[in-house]
């Protein structure tokens, strides 16, 4: 108990921008606080936090990556600015619905694929009913029918003569 009291008097001794970094640090790569590491991403992004050296010792902190006049920039436009870093969400994780039938993540949504699969029936059954409209389409049902008849019939007289019944001459 006297390290956790220990690490959280530490954390306490931080700075905002240097606190920003060391959770978000230690939230990285950890699916669930996803969420967490993206705010604090973009508080870092807002803030500009530099990361604190025995957090990432590999990284090493640049201060002229945001200043517009910065050596070596190419002309290209836009270079001048820095564009807001946009959270993505892990792999595997649940997302929120989003507009039009998708997830942030691309996946479609439940909603979306019911809906798609109702339109497609009752396509398919207008496309069945406008076919039983047509001369064709009639002339197929009336084939059908005489087929189902004349099967019915021909089933009657087989179970006749299975009962012998055959003999009647009505």
């Amino acid at each position: 108990m006297s390290e956790l009291s220990e690490i959280a008097a530490k954390l306490a001794a931080l700075s905002d921008d240097e606190l920003v970094a060391v959770l978000h640090a230690a939230t990285a790569g950890r699916t669930a606080f996803w969420a967490v590491n993206s705010a604090l991403g973009e508080m870092a992004a807002v803030h500009h936090a530099e990361l604190v050296d025995d957090v990432s010792p590999a990284t090493a902190p640049s201060p002229t990556h945001d200043s517009p006049g910065a050596g070596g920039v190419s002309g290209q436009v836009g270079s001048g600015f820095t564009v807001p870093v946009v959270p993505g969400q892990p792999t595997g994780m649940p997302g929120r619905p989003g507009i039009g039938g998708y997830s942030s993540a691309g996946v479609p949504t439940f909603e979306s694929v019911r809906d798609k699969v109702e339109q497609r029936f009752g396509t398919a059954q207008g496309m069945g009913e406008l076919d039983r409209q047509t001369p064709a389409g009639r002339s197929a049902d009336e084939q059908w029918e005489a087929r189902e008849k004349a099967a019915r019939e021909r089933l009657d007289r087989i179970r006749k003569s299975l009962h012998g019944n055959d003999t009647d001459n009505s």
